[in-house]
């Protein structure tokens, strides 16, 4: 505790350094005319300091510490401008700026609606469903890279934490299931991201958090358009824009278990040209602890790259057409395993990882390749069409089953050949005494350790995934009506090829020798496909106050596998085994808003809720109809959202995936009926304004989920986590409350921001009544810190601790045993912009 105390004290220090503020004033006018231009913003550069122009021209920021400072004034239709002045403390320095007239760039003005899910956070007012923005200045203050810990902060979403670090993120929306991100429609910037996402959706790439400039959560009937998962709704990742002018940045940090991070990227836009490149680093020696071996790394080495090369005509073509390559890689070598602990181990040692688990590692490299063109041919009509291909090659070698080992005295000493996998090891480690003490390395007697045997499996898949998706957009008026209709088609192949092997090791006094070299092929060794093609159609229709947005969206999908079995490596087709399925999927929508007042709109919506069965045969189509009902009320001091939601699920489908406590054939089996419903909450405040601060800020955020999610029918599984399921029974891994709250201070050079985490018991398997306690996950509560300070020619230091309070907490027990939640963290780093 005093650590913690001395690192509060530390990050507050800065709040009392200042005294006898300066301020600034000024007036902003046209260049051509000489006019005030009003709701110009005028912000100071690399912080969070800001104002914007009044009636007449004026702006005013106060409360402005002694030193240099650059001002930038900005406004759509103008040239921004920038200019660099010293501050004296006490005094009020006058600056004018005067903006130059600069063409809308409309060509750019249509990518960003076509890649973006909201239009940013002044693109979400007038949406007739549930829509969620997190902007750059959001993701900057906690330079999270885990993005379980960013979408905490929107209501609505599920996610499942697995490795302390997000690395391989479990979300879903509104109750669909979070394992392995398959149940939503995952993209970054509008394209489909997952590695195969109808063939075997589940994410075990996710894009990069670091190095997005924005996420986007869109939920309700007009998020039908994206699919092709579309009941609980879309997620899309907005990676770094072509900036409008030279600009470059620089984000390092350091912190504990010997973390550092390095973010860069610059770039810079020409009248036909533009480029951006960027990189993102991270790595981090881990905070689980292997057993005999106390200086051995368990996190992990990520490298991101991203570049961007744009040709465009110039703004004033008859016809304005861009061509835009975008080129992005991803290497990770993650020292992770799906091994956790047992119930007495967690208790005492929580970041505990056993010597068993101590080759286990995921090697990964994912390589994206997209090129968009936008044709805008006048301002009621424009094409975005976009080809892209993404390859996504893993190799998860980790432990999988354990054999026992022991000599068998009543037959001659032969070796018995019990082979148990891990999660029955940890789920039952007195029944399986000797598998366990295999597991741990700690069998007494030299010739049982030689003949204790762990099997380890390389997990090893390759994927693969292209198509192309062009959108049309156009908008007409037709008497009182306003109308904007896009309609789009996609063609889409992906595939999964796995080729696997098991490799046995024996294990000596902790440490573990290989003994039995596998041959790849001879595990899994398997191709899933899959060709989809789907068309929408979608249209705003305003009517004065009243915005209608109908929809359709038809999907025609393929699915099929190639499984040459264990015995043909060489991939003769000796033993091939093919199956395959097709399913024809019509998607309705229907959404409504409605203008109460200036700042009170109500919103609503049906649609039918779709995602794509696999080869299997018999498998049908996830399938419901779902239901939302909500408003926003938006002013400068304060902001709701607010939705009631309902799922109605006519087919659930399951998957069995070791990652979610399943036997890993990634099959998916129907489940029949089921009913999701739930209450949605975000508001944010100034609490500075209502209490009438001056210039100080003290923003407050809440976002709330109620989610009461279970099955309709009775039947049974061989999942586990479903099991025997009875009417009435709960959803595993669905919590039914979850909270964050956020409370920040902002002045001068200086802000501070408190982050905190909720979430609420939920079961392991499905069940109802009380939670037994090997089957449940407890309610948990978590604070993060962060602070930074201005220090001047751009650059902001900054300091952030996470589970400040060092909470020790189950975060999951799948995919075997429990597993622990990121203690308490330190980084320290700074950051600058040109």
């Amino acid at each position: 505790m005093r650590s913690i105390r001395l690192a509060l004290a530390l990050l507050l220090v800065p709040f009392a350094a200042f005294a006898q503020p300066a301020s600034v004033t000024g007036t902003i006018t046209d260049t051509a005319t000489g006019e005030a231009l009003p709701g110009v913003n005028v912000t100071v550069e690399s912080t969070a300091l800001g104002a914007a122009t009044d009636a007449d021209g004026r702006y005013e920021i106060g409360d402005l510490a002694p030193g240099t400072y650059t001002f930038v004034a900005s406004a759509v239709g103008y040239r921004t401008e920038r200019q660099r002045v010293a501050l004296s403390a006490g005094q009020t320095t006058v600056l004018d700026f005067t903006l130059a007239e600069q063409p809308l760039d409309i060509g750019e003005v249509v990518v960003t609606a076509r890649e973006s899910l909201t239009g940013g956070p002044g693109g979400i007012r007038d949406l007739p469903g549930s829509a969620h923005y997190l902007g750059p200045e959001e993701l900057q203050t906690f330079a999270d890279n885990d993005v379980l810990r960013a979408l905490r902060t929107v209501p609505g979403v599920n996610v499942q934490e697995e490795d302390g670090y997000g690395l391989r993120p479990n979300i879903g929306l509104r109750g669909t299931g979070s394992e392995r991100s398959e149940k939503i429609t995952v993209m970054e910037d509008g394209v489909l991201i997952a590695p195969a996402p109808y063939a075997a959706p589940a994410a075990y790439y996710f894009p990069t958090l670091g190095r997005m400039d924005g996420v986007e959560v869109r939920k309700g009937a007009s998020q039908i358009k994206y699919g092709p998962y579309t009941t609980g709704g879309a997620l899309n990742l907005l990676s770094r824009p072509i900036p409008t002018e030279a600009s470059a940045y620089f984000e390092g940090f350091v912190g504990q278990d010997e973390a550092r991070n390095l973010h860069l990227w610059a770039g810079q836009a020409w009248r036909n040209v533009g480029v951006v490149v960027e990189t993102y680093q991270a790595n981090v020696s881990g905070f689980k602890r292997l057993a005999g071996f106390e200086d051995a790394d368990t996190g992990f080495d990520k490298q991101d790259y991203l570049a961007k090369l744009r040709v465009n005509t110039n703004p004033s073509a008859p016809v304005y057409q861009s061509l835009t390559l975008k080129l992005s890689y991803t290497d990770e070598i993650s020292n992770e395993t799906y091994l956790g602990l047992t119930e007495q181990d967690f208790a005492a040692t929580p970041f505990l990882r056993y010597a068993g688990s101590q080759v286990d590692e995921m090697d990964a490299e994912h390589s994206q390749v997209q090129l968009r063109h936008v044709a805008v041919f006048s301002p009621r009509f424009d094409v975005t069409t976009t080809a892209y291909r993404n390859t996504f090659a893993r190799n998860w070698y980790k432990l999988d089953k354990v054999r026992d080992g022991l000599v068998d005295d009543e037959d001659e000493g032969a070796l018995t050949d019990a082979i148990v996998s891990i999660s029955s090891i940890l789920d039952r480690p007195d029944a399986f005494a000797d598998e366990f003490a295999v597991l741990r390395g700690n069998l007494e007697g030299e010739d049982r350790l030689d003949a204790g045997r762990l099997y380890v499996k390389a997990n090893n898949r390759e994927y693969l995934s292209y198509g192309v998706q062009s959108i049309a957009g156009f908008s007409f008026d037709a008497g009182p009506m306003e109308a904007e209709v896009e309609a789009g088609l996609r063609w889409h192949r992906d595939e999964m090829d796995r080729f696997q092997w098991v490799d046995g090791y024996a294990i000596n006094e902790g440490v573990m020798t290989l003994t039995e070299a596998g041959t790849p092929g001879t595990e899994s060794n398997r191709i899933e496909q899959a060709e989809a093609f789907a068309a929408f159609t979608q249209a705003d229709l305003g009517i004065g106050r009243l915005t209608l947005t109908p929809g359709v969206r038809v999907e025609h999908v393929t699915l099929s596998r190639d499984d040459f079995g264990k015995t043909d490596p060489e991939r003769t087709g000796a033993d091939l085994s093919e199956r395959d399925n097709t399913v024809t999927a019509v998607i309705p929508g229907l959404g409504v808003s409605y203008e109460i007042t200036p700042t009170l709109i109500a919103f609503g919506g049906v649609h039918r809720g779709f995602a794509p069965p696999n080869s299997k045969e018999g498998v049908e189509p996830e399938q419901s109809v779902n239901v939302e009902v909500g408003g926003r009320y938006d002013t400068p001091t304060l902001s709701v959202q607010t939705a009631a939601f309902l799922n109605s699920y006519q087919n659930l489908l399951g998957s069995d995936l070791a990652a979610a406590g399943g036997g890993g054939s990634t099959d998916l089996f129907n489940g029949g009926e089921a009913r999701v419903l739930g209450l949605e909450l975000a508001t944010s405040v100034d609490l500075a304004r209502v209490l009438d601060l001056g210039s100080l800020k003290l923003p407050a955020r809440l976002a709330y989920t109620y989610t009461d999610a279970e099955f309709r029918n009775a039947f049974e599984s061989e999942f586990g986590p479903w099991g025997t399921v009875a009417v009435g029974d709960e959803l595993p891994y669905v919590a039914r409350h979850q909270a964050t709250a956020t409370l920040g201070a902002e002045w001068s050079r200086y802000s501070i921001e408190t982050r905190a985490f909720y979430v609420g018991p939920m079961r392991t398997e499905a069940g109802q009544g009380a939670i037994p306690e090997n089957r449940e996950i407890e309610s948990h509560l978590v604070f993060d810190i962060a602070a930074d300070v201005f220090v001047g020619r751009g650059a902001t230091v900054f300091a952030s601790v996470r589970n400040v309070f060092d909470e020790v907490y189950v975060a999951a027990r799948r995919p075997a045993g429990l597993r622990p939640g990121l203690p308490q963290t330190f980084l320290l780093g700074v950051r600058t912009s040109l």
